[in-house]
Formats: C-alpha cells, sequence, structure tokens
C-alpha cells in the first residue's frame, strides 16, 4: 500500500483564467501534495505578466515576470505558502523547452512547494543539486520526464 500523502488544505485562484482547464483542482492538488512532507495549507494563484511582474518587483526586487513565486510563511508543523505561477511565462517557456503545458506546470508547484518547505537552490551548489534530485523524484513519481533532461530550462 503507498505511503498516505500529508494532508492539504488548498486555495486555487486564476487571475488569469487562460489556463484553466488545464489546471483543474484535482490535478493542482495532487501535483503540490506530492512534494508535501508535511500537511500544508496552500494558495495557488495565476497570474497575468502585469501582477506577476509587480510582485517580482515587490518582493524581489527583480523588474520582470517570472514563472513562479514561493510565499513561505511557516514550515512547520503545517506548511503555509502562496504559490504565485505566471501563466504566460509558464507558457512561453514550455513552448520554448518542447514541453508540455501541463508537465511544466506540475514541475514548477513541486519547485515552489520544496521552496515553501526550506529547500533552495540560491546559495550552495549542494542545496541546488539536492533539490533538484528531490524534483525529478517527485516528477518520476507523478509519471512525467526529468524536467532537466534535454532542456535548456534553468532552475526556477
Amino acid at each position: 500500500m503507498p505511503a498516505a500523502r500529508p494532508e492539504l488544505s488548498l486555495s486555487l485562484q486564476f487571475a488569469d483564467p487562460r489556463h484553466r482547464a488545464v489546471l483543474p483542482r484535482h490535478k493542482v492538488a495532487r501535483f503540490v501534495r506530492a512534494a508535501l512532507e508535511l500537511p500544508g495549507e496552500i494558495t495557488v494563484r495565476i497570474v497575468d505578466a502585469e501582477e506577476g511582474r509587480r510582485l517580482n518587483l515587490d518582493f524581489r526586487q527583480k523588474d520582470y515576470a517570472t514563472n513562479v513565486l514561493t510565499f513561505d510563511y511557516s514550515a512547520e508543523p503545517v506548511v503555509s505558502a502562496d504559490l504565485v505561477l505566471c501563466a504566460p511565462v509558464v507558457e512561453a517557456e514550455a513552448a520554448a523547452n518542447g514541453k508540455e503545458l501541463l508537465a511544466h506546470y506540475a514541475h514548477l508547484l513541486v519547485h515552489g512547494t520544496l521552496h515553501a518547505q526550506g529547500y533552495d537552490h540560491e546559495d550552495d551548489e549542494e542545496a541546488a543539486e539536492y533539490m533538484e534530485e528531490r524534483e525529478r523524484e517527485i516528477m518520476a513519481a507523478l509519471g512525467f520526464a526529468d524536467p532537466y533532461a534535454d532542456s535548456t530550462e534553468s532552475t526556477p
């Protein structure tokens, strides 16, 4: 019998509705839950380029829309975070890298959920390798190909 996944309270918001059909709630929950190590309270918000750019500028002082932003509030005993994904950026990256849109969203949701639990890839090469390995394991368990194989995609 497979191990039980942690409980998840999920809020899914579409400020940019273009990918609503690609991201039904049950799939988003499955992707987030696969990366959770503890119970979670996660909000996933799909935004347009303007909101994505504004949030990235306000919180990271980077004046462009990025694929995923993770706002982590607590990691224990319950993971509490907001994951903000920018629909036009995700779509452009998937097309540029020859990836299925759903697979790219799954990867970014896994990536953001790992960040919410303290995984990092910014400062330490070993941490980056460990995080990428966790992403590969989770994506394989979800039935997706290695998100870093044969790709020009950089770590989100």
